[in-house]
């Protein structure tokens, strides 16, 4: 469907509705509250669209603090009746029919669900409320009444997001430059340094970039991905982002790298797209260069520092050892990686901590504790090396002391990788991952939960095809 039509339909719509905003307000139009009031009572399609444009357009001029109130008082009125919830779940205990059921389903659906899918009548609404939620998300946690919110604006954007509706489109440097200052502004690994640096991103024929687009928001990327074609895995940021440009007689490349993957939208934080954009540009990649073989990330270790700094701060013995302390103690000077006695001493304990990381360390519910492990290894990946000094940027020096990992997409083994992940904690890793560990870590990955699962050796250099 012509995006514009509706929304120039939906304009016609609310223009001719809004005539009818007395009758349904009793003559305020200008209280946000008495127009949320209003747009979950009324029944015309018209005067629906027309009140939830007029909402739209209220919450636009809100201050913080007012938006803040505004998502007080959705929390508070806008909650299933207790009484008529309490009497359709007796009511289906006594008898459970299907048309108990229903009446307790409907009984117990939170009246801002069906606020936000009518709010979303409005033209353009659906970014709006995406950006509500982005302000909903920046108000203090400390507020538990106002996670029933997020809870029901999360529940409908998980299925207006939903994959189906998903479009991949690759970036390139013909792409509208309304997009492509976008692709600058949302980079959240590697700081694109303006157009000369976006377009040796984009350009060359050994660079390849693809978002996903909603039709709802036509010209704002949900998440993009940013891929060199290589002839071997990159150990270190610089060889990706600092290589010669190639524009021509570009050897068959044999591996895709993913070295920076972004999420666009902070209001639709925790509704993943990122499993889905790698799947799909695999397949696109490897219809297009028929020569690939290998898939790799060349991932950032974004809370390894803090991690480490956290060992470092206790006070009894425990992961790190007084030798480990003691060379730890160099990692105080800042350009600790420009001096070669430096970098010896701290090679060893940094790179042994960082495969206890990944092999040990687990958060409250089991998983990985660092972010962009739980997305690669709950996606099926191998933890494939970890790659020291792969990234000295400041950035890179101060989350994760310099170091990069690569994770491996191998089609032959992701579904196992990914259910002994999900169903057991288990991590698939290289035996060269598996041999920075320490003794006494080893003995531990085999006696504990969660254990490592080893790549078999016919899969150590598999090939997706």
């Amino acid at each position: 469907m012509n995006v514009s039509f509706l929304q120039e339909l939906l304009n016609t719509v609310a223009e001719q509705g809004r005539q009818l905003l007395p009758w349904a307000l009793g003559g305020d139009e200008n209280d946000i509250e008495a127009l949320s009031r209003a747009l979950v009572s009324v029944r015309g399609e018209a005067s629906g669209v027309a009140i939830a444009r007029e909402i739209v357009t209220l919450y636009r001029g809100l201050t913080g603090e007012q938006r803040h109130q505004f998502f007080n008082f959705i929390a508070r009125e806008m909650q299933p009746d207790a009484t008529a919830a309490a009497a359709a779940a007796a009511a289906y205990a006594k008898d459970p029919t299907p048309e108990a059921l229903a009446r307790l389903q409907a009984a117990v659906e939170s009246p801002r669900q069906e606020f936000f899918r009518r709010l979303n009548l409005a033209p353009g609404a659906t970014s709006e409320i995406v950006s509500m939620r982005r302000d909903l998300l920046r108000l203090p946690r400390a507020e538990p009444h106002l996670q029933a919110v997020d809870h029901d604006l999360r529940h409908l954007l998980s299925s207006w997001f939903n994959r189906g509706f998903l479009v991949l489109r690759r970036i390139d440097w013909q792409t509208p430059a309304a997009i492509l200052e976008k692709i600058i502004a949302y980079e959240a690994v590697h700081e694109i340094k303006g157009w000369d640096d976006l377009r040796r991103r984009l350009d060359p024929v050994d660079r390849r970039c693809f978002a996903f687009f909603h039709p709802s928001l036509v010209d704002e990327p949900l998440i993009f991905v940013e891929v060199a074609l290589m002839e071997e895995t990159p150990r270190a940021i610089s060889s990706v982002l600092h290589e010669a440009r190639k524009d021509g007689g570009v050897n068959q490349p044999t591996t895709a790298v993913f070295y920076s993957i972004s999420n666009c939208q902070d209001g639709l934080k925790g509704i993943s797209f990122g499993n889905f954009i790698i799947k799909q540009v695999v397949e696109e990649l490897a219809r297009e260069c028929p020569s690939l073989r290998t898939f790799v990330t060349l991932s950032p270790v974004p809370h390894f520092a803090r991690w480490l700094d956290r060992l470092r701060a206790e006070a009894a013995a425990g992961v790190l050892t007084a030798a480990d302390r003691r060379a730890l103690a160099g990692l105080s000077d800042p350009r600790w990686y420009e001096d070669p006695g430096e970098v010896t001493v701290l090679r060893e304990p940094l790179t042994a901590l960082a495969a206890h990381y990944f092999l040990l360390a687990r958060s409250a519910d089991g998983r990985s504790v660092d972010p962009v492990a739980r997305f690669h290894l709950g996606n099926g990946a191998r933890l494939d090396a970890i790659n020291w000094l792969g990234d000295t940027s400041e950035k890179g020096l101060s989350q994760a002391h310099g170091l990069m990992v690569n994770y491996r997409y191998d089609i032959k083994e992701i579904e196992r990788n990914h259910e002994a992940y999900a169903n057991e904690g288990v991590v698939s890793a290289s035996k060269a991952v598996r041999a920075s560990l320490r003794p006494l870590d080893r003995k531990r990955v085999a006696a504990s939960e969660p254990r490592v699962l080893p790549a078999p050796p016919d899969a150590v250099d598999a090939e997706i095809h």
